[in-house]
């Protein structure tokens, strides 16, 4: 999971946000923990007790007839051509990035390298090796893509100097840029700049606060989705118990957040040092490809090139794992050729890399900037988060919930796209709002006039889910089985310190870069009280469960 969401495009991306909105840029992706955090203590046990294979299979498991199979068809179509291409396409375009700059050819040749060399390698162990190649291949991937960017950032640190000539230059940066400039090391926006204030390096409050408040639970977003899914459901459904996927998820969450973020920060603030403005106008991510090409010997700078080239192949390896399963056993199988052989289904799951990987190749040739991509992404699944965590804990939501929001928000946020300057931090925010709102708008009118699932549905789901809360409480009566009395409730407190303890293990670490010894005591403190309530917390959710089975 961590080694999938570390391609090729994430420290570019990382650098583009430094760069426009400063540190604080990075709450665009930081946000996204308390949605990580639910499916560690909320569903990773119910998506691993559903026994699914891909996430898109939930739709049969949880609704009824025609308007499940609908669903399943059309979230196979929409994630695994739409987004996974969208997904590809972004990832490529990083890599393309990164190889023209550091080997000097043009952009044509880097895609050709990517297009016939590293796609079918990275397809053909895919397909020859299934999710269990691409777990093993993805573990070594990640650690040879850790060493290099430490390796990056210390080299960038040492050319300027050190950490504290490192601070000094940029507040030196600051004070030349004037007034208009604000700290562009501030984990936080510039607060007195009002809602929508935009400035050199600083993040609008309006867009912090639709991070912050609104992202988390409202956005479909790979690898963060509320409620769970995609590759992170695949592989927590790939572990061999509940207690094994929590804590792969877990881990996932910590990694994510806590271990990655500060090596791709520093190297993007040694970058605006280094460079001061953009070295590509269109795309300020390549300043981070720039310092390892001025800066990596020579040794280093090819196993730069072979830590990226894990990096791309990582994730697109994922991406078509995943994506294959969804078109070939959530509509292939499903809707068009239901009988054949296993054999069958195997070519047809590489016929199905082949068409992903050529429909991303034709994305990739109309990206611009990778964050950009991010941000179109997020817009297309606003407003559908809220479906995703209700489901699981409310009978009422049925399959057109979920087709009603999906269709909703990704006609409404292409529409407003074409009265909002969405290229700006401010009118980004305001694209997400009014679409939210209005996605979550037409979902509940479509919930309340079309009827609910059969009864017989919603039993045998609960059955096999076993979910908490009073949302099911009709339906617990009627099997006679009950969650364990407060699981939701400790589940929830898990939640919160989840998040509490990976917030306060980033910031203690970047309070310590900083030299900021205040700001070092408070998270750490809140790290150690974090780290014991957690336990503590799990220790009697462990008692509850034993009870529970008992009985």
């Amino acid at each position: 999971m961590v080694a999938t969401t570390f391609a090729a495009d994430t420290p570019l991306a990382v650098t583009g946000l430094v760069y426009a909105n400063g540190v604080a840029g990075n709450w665009l992706w930081w946000s996204f923990l308390p949605s990580g955090m639910m499916t560690v203590f909320l569903f990773a046990r119910l998506w691993r007790r559903s026994g699914l294979i891909t996430d898109v299979q939930f739709a049969e498991f949880r609704y009824h007839g025609k308007p499940a199979a609908f669903l399943r068809g059309f979230r196979a179509i929409y994630l695994g051509l739409l987004m996974n291409c969208l997904i590809l396409g972004w990832v490529t375009k990083a890599m393309v990035n990164i190889i023209s700059t550091a080997m000097g050819v043009s952009d044509a040749k880097a895609l050709a390298i990517c297009v016939f060399f590293l796609m079918p390698f990275t397809g053909i162990y895919v397909s020859l090796g299934g999710l269990w190649g691409v777990l093993w291949t993805d573990l070594f991937q990640f650690i040879l893509k850790m060493a290099i960017v430490i390796s990056v950032a210390w080299c960038g640190v040492r050319a300027v100097g050190g950490m504290p000539q490192l601070l000094a230059a940029l507040a030196a940066k600051r004070a030349a840029a004037g007034p208009g400039a604000s700290d562009i090391t501030a984990l936080l926006p510039d607060f007195s700049r009002g809602l929508t204030g935009e400035a050199l390096w600083t993040l609008p409050v309006i867009t912090f606060v639709v991070h912050l408040a609104v992202q988390w639970w409202a956005f479909w977003y790979p690898g963060a989705e509320p409620g769970g899914g995609g590759y992170v459901v695949q592989n927590i459904a790939a572990t061999r118990s509940e207690r094994e996927g929590r804590a792969a998820a877990l881990y996932f969450n910590i990694a994510h957040y806590a271990i990655r973020s500060w090596p791709w920060v520093i190297t993007a603030l040694c970058s605006l040092v280094l460079y001061g403005g953009a070295v590509k106008a269109e795309d300020p991510g390549v300043n981070y490809v720039q310092v390892m090409v001025d800066l990596l010997p020579n040794g280093l700078r090819g196993f730069m090139l072979a830590s990226f080239a894990a990096a791309y192949s990582s994730t697109i390896a994922t991406q078509m794992n995943w994506g294959s399963s969804y078109l070939v056993n959530d509509l292939y199988r499903r809707f068009i050729v239901r009988n054949a052989s296993e054999r069958h289904y195997v070519y047809a799951s590489w016929m199905a890399v082949a068409l992903t990987l050529v429909l991303s190749v034709i994305v990739t040739a109309f990206m611009d900037q990778i964050s950009g991509a991010w941000q179109f992404l997020m817009m297309l699944g606003a407003g559908t988060g809220l479906v995703y965590i209700l489901r699981w804990y409310w009978w009422r939501i049925n399959a057109w919930s979920e087709v009603s929001a999906m269709t909703a928000a990704l006609v409404t946020s292409l529409t407003l796209r074409l009265f909002i300057d969405s290229s700006t931090a401010a009118g980004f925010a305001l694209n997400l709002i009014v679409t939210t709102v209005i996605t979550t708008i037409v979902w509940l009118i479509v919930t309340f006039a079309t009827k609910p699932e059969p009864e017989e549905t919603l039993q045998s789901f609960y059955r096999r889910a076993r979910p908490a809360g009073r949302g099911w409480e009709r339906i617990a009566q009627q099997t006679g089985i009950r969650a364990p009395k407060g699981e939701l409730a400790l589940n929830a407190i898990a939640w919160v310190l989840g998040i509490v303890l990976v917030y306060s293990i980033m910031f203690a670490t970047g309070a310590l870069i900083f030299d900021e010894r205040r700001n070092l005591i408070v998270f750490g403190s809140l790290l150690i009280i974090s780290s014991v309530g957690l336990w503590e917390v799990l220790r009697r959710e462990k008692r509850l469960d034993s009870e529970a089975n008992a009985a």
